[in-house]
């Protein structure tokens, strides 16, 4: 038997057991999903795995509890989501338990493979490209539809009312059934969400222990650290008071992508809380860094980028963890932030 064959042998025995009882859950804005994950699976980085790798990647989100994976048409030029949709076939998934999540309106260089023909770079939220998108998508995943569908950065030549009229035809057709955005400002939402009927539902950020600054500037409101200028807007609680959900993405990053804080000598503070905590509770580094996020009152849901079966699996390790207000103010201020 080959090796293709022999993992979808174990797959297919193992097919009812990845349930993940023990994953938290929670509703995405408003919306009808009400048992996403907590922890989400970005699979940006599966473009570069084999196919035997990708159903691995798969298994060992399902076996995690994770049950919402995230993409974009340009990851991997396109064929991130090409090798994701070929692996959950392969994998035997049933769509039903599972949530799918795209994104739309960033135009390559040199355009996308089997896509509208477009070339830039630029971002394009032009009526023709968005409905081209999620086409793309839908049938680089092989699937009918989709549960969430995201503008990918904000396009500040945006015509709100052709945005609207792309919802509406996305929703009526059944190829979208909710919609988002990815990094937006609360104006840039209220000018989009003024013009559609389409609720939007999430908000996609960066953010977590080496990208705190929507915590930071908050604490620091009306002082002259560097810190207290607002890059934000204040986006935390804006979504809280709008019931968004924000989905943190490159968690474990520090800057915008300088590097991983877990494991770097550059935050020594950081990795002996990080590893005190996870001594505590009996989970990895990690696990401990996920639950900083998971623990805020916004409901925030942690996009996890690893392909890496095990990581993967510690990243979703966090059920166990409900860390005090004491313990989340001792990693924030070890990650080299302050209190006033």
């Amino acid at each position: 038997m080959s090796a293709t064959n022999l993992v979808r042998a174990y797959t297919k025995l193992c097919h009812n057991t990845w349930k993940g009882e023990n994953m938290k859950t929670q509703q995405l804005g408003t919306s009808e999903v009400k048992d996403a994950s907590a922890v989400a699976l970005g699979v940006m980085r599966i473009s570069e795995k084999s196919a035997d790798e990708a159903i691995q990647v798969v298994n060992a989100a399902l076996e995690a509890g994770i049950n919402f994976f995230d993409t974009a048409d340009i990851y991997g030029a396109g064929k991130s989501s090409t090798v994701f949709g070929q692996a959950l076939k392969d994998a035997q998934v049933n769509r039903e338990d599972i949530y799918l999540q795209s994104k739309g309106g960033i135009i390559l260089p040199d355009g996308q493979i089997n896509g509208d023909g477009l070339k830039g770079p630029r971002f394009d939220f032009s009526k023709d490209h968005l409905i081209a998108s999620v086409d793309i998508e839908l049938e680089r995943l092989q699937t009918e539809y989709l549960d969430f569908f995201l503008l990918h950065r904000p396009d500040v030549l945006m015509e709100v009312d052709e945005i609207a009229e792309a919802f509406s035809e996305l929703k009526a057709s059944g190829k979208v059934r909710n919609f988002g955005v990815s990094n937006f400002t609360p104006l840039q939402i209220q000018l989009l969400q003024q013009a559609t009927d389409q609720r939007l539902e999430v908000n996609q950020l960066q953010f977590g222990l080496g990208h705190a600054d929507m915590i930071s500037e908050t604490l620091l409101l009306n002082m002259g650290e560097e810190r207290s200028i607002e890059r934000t807007f204040d986006s935390l609680t804006f979504a809280q008071l709008n019931k968004i959900t924000i989905q943190a993405w490159s968690p474990f990053q520090y800057g915008m992508f300088e590097g991983v804080f877990v494991d770097s000598p550059k935050f020594g503070k950081l990795n002996d809380t990080l590893q005190a905590l996870a001594d505590k509770y009996g989970v990895t580094k990690n696990g401990i860094a996920v639950a900083w996020i998971n623990r805020h009152p916004a409901g925030i849901q942690t996009i996890i980028g690893s392909m890496n079966p095990t990581r993967i699996k510690e990243m979703s390790d966090i059920d166990s963890v409900n860390l005090t207000k004491q313990e989340w103010y001792d990693l924030y201020l070890a990650a080299g932030n302050i209190l006033p």
